[in-house]
């Protein structure tokens, strides 16, 4: 069960096998507590054409300072697989659209000190982490995602940096679940190894999937934890098949430095 956080009127989710390891920050956030919306109360992360840029600062740096982070590196998420590696100093914390990279739909920091942000509303965002190397990456892995296993390149990503499989530590946040994952296109969208995974006509669960290709990355099935709660049946987060065609929640993760 996921631990519920509540700080200055924000609301956010941690995992707790995450939150086992102090030196790593971490929340799932609703959209409660910001300042977008029409009743100025929504916590949207993510810049688009509704919201003025200033609102998403300010959301920014509520959810920045409910963890205790710096500022967030985030990319232009286009439902590919590359990886953006961020290390200290490289300055991807992008605070207006122009800023943000484009085609960059997995975070990863080798090091320390460095706070990755993926935003969501029903495409899974995707925490890995070593507690040996403190590697920490972010996947954004919508259906597209899946279909180009973006979670087994990530995986691997870690594993040149020094993060075998075997030791990662994974959490699947609040997504589409299988009761409304319904994809009636699904022959010509999905491959045929998804078949296993239909739940019932047209409708797919694809946090199994993304265990499913977790494990088959090599990673340890007691140490993938999954929210198990679906965006589009929870009014506490974004949901674009239930309408948010815009906003989005985030899952925001940082690795703090040792003190010296």
């Amino acid at each position: 069960m996921l631990l519920a956080r509540s700080h200055n009127g924000l609301k956010w989710y941690e995992f707790p096998g995450l939150a086992a390891h102090p030196e790593l920050k971490h929340g799932v956030f609703t959209r409660l507590g910001g300042v977008s919306g029409p009743e100025g109360r929504d916590l949207s992360l993510a810049f688009n054409a509704t919201d003025p840029p200033e609102n998403v600062v300010t959301n920014l740096g509520r959810a920045e300072a409910a963890l205790g982070l710096s500022p967030a590196a985030f990319a232009g998420q286009t439902h590919g697989v590359e990886v953006l590696v961020v290390r200290p100093g490289d300055g991807y914390q992008p605070r207006s659209p122009q800023e943000a990279r484009p085609g960059y739909d997995a975070l990863l920091a080798p090091a320390p000190g460095v706070t990755l942000l993926v935003k969501v509303a029903d495409c899974q965002a995707v925490l890995l982490y070593d507690p040996v190397s403190r590697a920490l990456a972010l996947a954004h892995s919508g259906w597209r995602g899946s279909v180009q296993n973006i979670l087994g390149r990530v995986v691997a990503a870690l594993g040149e940096t020094g993060a075998p499989p075997a030791r990662l530590k994974a959490a699947i946040s609040p997504s589409l679940g299988p009761c409304c994952a319904e994809f009636t296109n699904h022959q010509a969208e999905l491959p045929p190894e998804f078949s296993p995974f239909m739940v019932r006509e047209n409708y797919f669960d694809f946090w199994a999937i993304s265990r499913s290709q977790l494990i088959a990355a090599g990673l340890k099935d007691e140490n993938i934890e999954t929210a198990g709660i679906c965006s589009r049946c929870s009014s506490e987060f974004y949901s674009y098949r239930r309408g948010d065609l815009w906003p989005r929640f985030g899952f925001l993760a940082g690795v703090r430095r040792a003190s010296p």
